[in-house]
């Protein structure tokens, strides 16, 4: 069964949900909701793992740069796994494009190549925000492309962590937070 909770952050609003002790799902909030086998949720926000978690975004959004320490489980295919395991990777405050994390699995797997679509895909599919930072994955020309939580919010964290970029040129500068 999975426990889940509401976090509010300076962004907005998140839902988390833990399943066995590990995280399972971290989004933002957005029209559509986020779980729809609601037979399988429990209100849990006294769960370990989403306890710590919030105290874990507390630090994260002060600007504080915690380790991601908690026990992660996204649900997904091995290929989406994978390219999620090479988003971890990706250091507080750096950015990689598609073509790089696509060059970097071709490589593990011995492949010539691999599709920067399908990467871009398997991020886009990321069930738990920015511990397994697909905020960090940018355009080749530098620029910010495609966020599940919106562009909005991938300018936002990646100004907090000071990260090089081009700004979207729709989006306005997100003000510093408190």
């Amino acid at each position: 069964m999975l426990h889940t909770c509401t976090i509010d952050t300076p962004l907005g609003i998140m839902t988390a949900a833990a399943d066995d002790g590990k995280l399972a799902i971290l989004r933002f909030c957005g029209p559509k909701g986020l779980f729809t086998d609601t037979a399988n949720c429990a209100e849990r926000p006294d769960n370990p793992v989403l306890v710590a978690l919030r105290a874990w975004l507390d630090d994260y959004f002060d600007g504080k740069r915690p380790r991601p320490n908690l026990p992660l489980e996204p649900r997904g295919t091995p290929f989406q796994k994978a390219v999620w395991e090479i988003l971890k990777q990706v250091p507080y405050g750096a950015t990689i494009t598609y073509g790089e994390v696509a060059k970097k699995l071709a490589a593990a797997r011995g492949l010539a190549s691999m599709s920067a679509q399908a990467v871009g895909g398997a991020a886009g599919r990321n069930p738990i925000a920015i511990l397994i930072p697909c905020h960090r994955v940018i355009g080749a020309d530098g620029r910010l492309t495609g966020y599940a939580g919106g562009l909005d919010k991938k300018q936002a964290l990646l100004q907090l962590e000071g990260a090089s970029f081009h700004e979207h040129p729709t989006i306005r500068s997100i003000p510093e937070h408190p």
